[in-house]
């Protein structure tokens, strides 16, 4: 087996692998193989393969070039990058784990509060023997859009109610009752939109939602708004976002999420202005990895002894 894009070179570390009752020679890919022909080689022998969340795309051209594999397992419940259709045609057998929510709002406000403090500029002028080079954006008082009132939405709105923001959220399946009850304001995608002074995404990435924050959106907003993205890079409109930016339409942006992952060495975001930018890293944590490779270990001993767990269907 293979567990691929162990970036940090820990799963061998997180995981349980010497519980495992039947032998298996595991092989850990700490780097990340963009090329298909040498990802195909590499997977050629495998039975069984682990997807570190999206990090590599499993396509059904990939698919169908790896005869042997017979089971996938992706880290939490879901993969966009799967081919789930083409996995069922090909007899492979596709496996989850569990999932925390709690890291992934965590870094949420992690990005929210840098941009509003300018906490990386700061950090940087301290180091080179500056002192105080900007002024902060206050949070209590203003408000937080939430889009995608969900596990996660849902998390981030309690953390600013916290701060002692005004919470408003939209998603196309919001429930005004719902976000009520939590003492969130339900409202049309036009009022988040014109009102957030902090909005951030917490949705799925589908058909529907893919550039769901366009030019025509990033118009909409305050030019003082932070957009926060720690869900999926296509959620955003990447080239009107870039121009928002170098415009200053909007005030600035903290990301974890990008279209391409990972981020190539000189795309116009690495040195794009007021943004903070994190590789990834919402559900990196030493809970979430224990987690993922528990349930990864429980998963191939559940395959191996006939009765797979925690089946992924298309």
């Amino acid at each position: 087996m293979v567990v691929l894009d162990d970036y940090q070179d820990v799963a061998r570390t997180f995981g349980p692998w010497g519980s495992l009752t039947h032998p298996v020679d595991v092989r850990f890919s700490t780097t990340h193989i963009e090329d298909p022909a040498l990802l195909v080689e590499l997977l050629q022998s495998a039975e069984i393969v682990v997807a570190m969340r999206e990090r590599t795309a499993f396509g059904a051209d990939i698919l169908a070039q790896l005869p042997n594999l017979k089971l996938l397992i992706t880290t939490a419940m879901g993969n966009a990058a799967i081919d789930m259709a083409a996995a069922a045609r090909l007899g492979i057998t596709v496996c989850g784990t569990g999932y925390v929510a709690a890291p992934t709002a965590e870094l949420t406000w992690a990005l929210i509060l840098a941009v509003a403090r300018q906490v990386p500029r700061e950090d940087a002028a301290v180091r080179n023997g500056a002192w105080q080079q900007t002024v902060g954006i206050d949070l209590e008082g203003n408000t937080l859009g939430v889009m995608g009132l969900g596990n996660l939405g849902s998390r981030v709105a309690r953390i600013g109610q916290a701060f002692g923001m005004r919470v408003i959220a939209w998603s196309q399946n919001l429930d005004p009752a719902r976000a009520e009850s939590m003492d969130v304001t339900p409202v049309s995608k036009e009022e988040l939109l014109a009102a957030s002074d902090v909005l951030t995404l917490h949705l799925r990435l589908s058909e529907r939602t893919r550039g769901i924050v366009g030019a025509t959106e990033l118009a909409r907003m305050k030019p003082s708004v932070i957009l926060i993205n720690t869900s999926r890079g296509p959620l955003i409109d990447e080239p009107a976002l870039l121009a928002a930016l170098t415009d200053g339409a909007i005030l600035g942006a903290g990301l974890d999420v990008y279209d391409q992952e990972p981020l190539p060495l000189r795309h116009p975001l690495r040195t794009a202005p007021r943004t903070v930018l994190t590789p990834h890293l919402g559900y990196v944590t030493e809970t979430e990895y224990r987690r993922f490779y528990t349930d990864i270990v429980q998963d191939i001993q559940a395959y191996l002894d006939g009765s797979p767990v925690r089946v992924v269907t298309v």
